[in-house]
């Protein structure tokens, strides 16, 4: 019979010192890069560090070189040259570094009441209750009128004051309690507070006018250069250890850059693939996958077709079509874990777990498998003796019952290509939550299984 248990009964003390050692340096990662920008700059700098050039600077590669590309600073593209040539096609591990958040409007500064607040939009799918009375960080950049570009990291490190967003009252809150929980706080309610203090001779928005003044001082930024900006307001405590044995982490971003952190450990130790590895850290699967940085976008078919001249000195689009054919990826997105406490929205059969593995999901989708690729029986065996052979710990599994809800992963665009693709990653607790929960030992596993995909 097929049965799964908990990987740490099979854990001997070596393992988990190694798993609980892999743990510290993700959990570096998560709070040095709360959002894609700061992800990407990053996994850059470890990249540069393990021996990667940047791509575009390279006028020829071949077979060990290892080279990245970061796209508009909101994905990285990084690869380690085969010793077959790139049109044999290439191992791909695939992850998002954008993560549910608020986002500032392009005009959100105001007064009201004898506060200075901003106006927001989030960005993916949250509860938006989640969000109030907690601890709030702004992080981005801001493009002034001439052209400089400022930085903005308020509220990380412990001298910082924070951010939030006020909740109502329990004592006023009668009619708020009788709301749905999707209208509990409304989206226009998602004020940022950002002051109190008025400006000096100033009777009108007057605590706009000050906190304007300081940001003119701070950063030498005026209201105008909001415009072109982009800065999102995340949540501003640390990763942090889970439970009395500490055998869980607790972080905001985890979904998806548990992912995207264990497949970035795994092609930085990649050296000599018999096929070209790539690890790609992508944008805006949260939202769908639009824009030009995310998987919808031009920008992989781009980096791949680079690829291929790079090495061979000449290019066509059968040659990149050929190599799509031939080539194979893990969609690397996170699962949901069984919680104990809401065991109704799962089929327990064919549910993950956290602390058994990593998680091959064949499908996801919803109601129907609708907005999936529904990865093909010989490509599942294919991972699954891989998975095997490497001692990786892993369970298959789905997103919630068939018609509980689901949801989709940038597998069904790799699929569009012609790739063999199947989605594996982390189980999560809390998945979107400002706080999501992951197991150490399944992000262990999860570097344990890129890694041995990309060297397979």
């Amino acid at each position: 019979m097929y049965q799964t248990e908990s990987g740490w009964k099979s854990a001997d003390s070596t393992l988990r010192q190694e798993i609980f050692r892999f743990a510290e340096g993700y959990k570096d990662f998560l709070n040095a890069g709360k959002t894609e920008r700061l992800a990407v700059g990053e996994a850059v700098r470890l990249a540069e560090a393990n021996g990667f050039f940047n791509l575009e600077e390279k006028k020829t590669l071949v077979a060990g070189d290892k080279v990245y590309f970061v796209n508009r600073h909101k994905n990285v593209f990084l690869a380690v040259i085969g010793q077959e040539v790139v049109e044999a096609g290439i191992h791909f591990i695939i992850a998002h570094v954008d993560c549910p958040r608020i986002d500032l409007k392009q005009n959100p500064l105001y007064s009201d009441s004898g506060l200075a607040l901003m106006k927001t939009h989030y960005y993916g799918g949250i509860k938006k209750y989640q969000w109030t009375a907690i601890p709030l960080a702004l992080h981005g950049v801001v493009l002034t009128k001439d052209g400089t570009k400022v930085e903005i990291s308020i509220g990380d490190k412990p001298e910082d004051p924070v951010l939030c967003i006020t909740d109502l009252l329990p004592h006023l809150a009668t009619d708020q309690m009788q709301k749905k929980a999707t209208e509990i706080i409304g989206g226009e309610a998602l004020n940022i507070v950002v002051g109190s203090l008025p400006a000096e001779e100033s009777d009108k928005d007057s605590e706009k006018e000050a906190v304007l003044a300081l940001l003119s001082q701070e950063y030498g930024i005026c209201e105008e250069d909001f415009l072109s900006a982009e800065l999102e307001v995340v949540p501003a405590f640390p990763a942090r250890d889970l439970g009395l044995d500490r055998s869980m982490i607790a972080a905001y971003g985890q979904d998806d850059r548990v992912c995207a952190y264990t497949g970035l450990r795994a092609i930085l130790e990649t050296n000599a693939p018999k096929k070209t590895a790539v690890c790609v850290l992508t944008d805006k699967e949260e939202i769908g996958s639009m824009g030009n940085t995310g998987m919808r976008s031009a920008f992989f078919e781009y980096a791949v077709a680079l690829l291929l001249e790079k090495t061979t000195g000449h290019y066509n689009e059968l040659m990149l079509k050929r190599t799509f054919r031939h080539s194979a990826c893990l969609s690397a997105d996170v699962s949901a874990g069984v919680d104990p406490t809401w065991p109704e929205v799962h089929d327990k059969l064919n549910a993950p777990y956290i602390g058994r593995g990593i998680v091959l999901t064949k499908y996801t989708g919803s109601r129907g498998k609708s907005g999936t690729s529904d990865a093909n029986a010989e490509f599942m065996y294919g991972i699954r003796r891989c998975f095997d052979e490497h001692n990786v710990f892993w369970q298959a599994g789905e997103l919630g019952k068939v018609d509980a809800g689901g949801g989709g992963t940038i597998a069904q665009y790799v699929a569009n290509l012609d790739i063999e693709v199947v989605d594996c990653g982390v189980p999560l607790l809390s998945m979107h939550a400002p706080f999501e929960v992951a197991s150490k030992l399944d992000i262990y596993m999860a570097y344990r299984a890129y890694s041995s995909f990309l060297n397979e």
